[in-house]
């Protein structure tokens, strides 16, 4: 496994050292050194199988059979973390307020949940469609909801494995911006894994290129 970066001297949220994983006898991270500066955009580019998608399971706790260490900035305790996976995962009978509402309520008391709901639904233009059911709308409205709901939970950490992957340019152009707009109304630290170069230009603040 080789990485290349481009980045600078930075506080991190969180740094890998001397990760190992393998699948049986295959290794998929050989000694994996990586720090994600904090409330920046880090894009992981890279071929499929080289364990994109197992680093972020492995950042966030979904995978614990690995060898090496994870340290924490300020070796805080009480982690959280926002992940947006290739599908949307939408509770199909919940609205789409019901299904920001449903990761809040461990959090907020409801007039909170309400005015956090609100914000971010009006950021990615989601508002007026409040009360409708994850069926009824277009695929593109399911990714803002699934980036308004993972905004709207309190976490340290946001994942988002391919988050725009099946949308065409204009939508995905669109949706980018609208990303970035509730990202800068809410910075934290983001680990972005996506394969489309325009992508990772457009959101990353750095990039690493995984590679066999």
């Amino acid at each position: 496994m080789e990485m290349g970066a481009k980045q600078n001297s930075i506080e991190y949220e969180i740094e890998l050292v001397n990760v190992c994983k393998k699948y049986g006898e295959k290794e998929i991270l050989n000694n994996l050194n990586i720090s994600f500066p904090k409330d920046k955009i880090t894009v992981i580019t890279g071929p499929s199988g080289v364990g994109k998608t197992t680093l972020l399971n492995i950042i966030s706790g979904l995978d614990t059979e690995y060898e090496g260490n994870i340290f924490w900035h300020d070796n805080v305790s009480n982690k959280k973390f926002s992940y947006i996976f290739q599908e949307d995962r939408l509770i199909p009978w919940l609205t789409v307020y019901e299904n920001i509402e449903f990761v809040l309520k461990s959090q907020l008391n409801k007039e909170q949940i309400k005015k956090v709901i609100d914000k971010n639904l009006k950021l990615v233009k989601l508002y007026d469609n409040r009360n409708m059911l994850p069926e009824t709308l277009s695929g593109g409205m399911k990714r803002r909801v699934a980036i308004a709901r993972a905004f709207a939970y309190e976490s340290n950490l946001l994942l988002m494995d391919e988050p725009f992957k099946g949308l065409d340019n204009d939508l995905k152009k669109e949706i980018i911006e609208e990303f970035l707009t509730i990202w800068n109304n809410n910075r934290r630290t983001v680990i972005l894994i996506t394969h489309d170069k325009g992508e990772a230009e457009a959101l990353g603040h750095y990039i690493y290129k995984m590679e066999e």
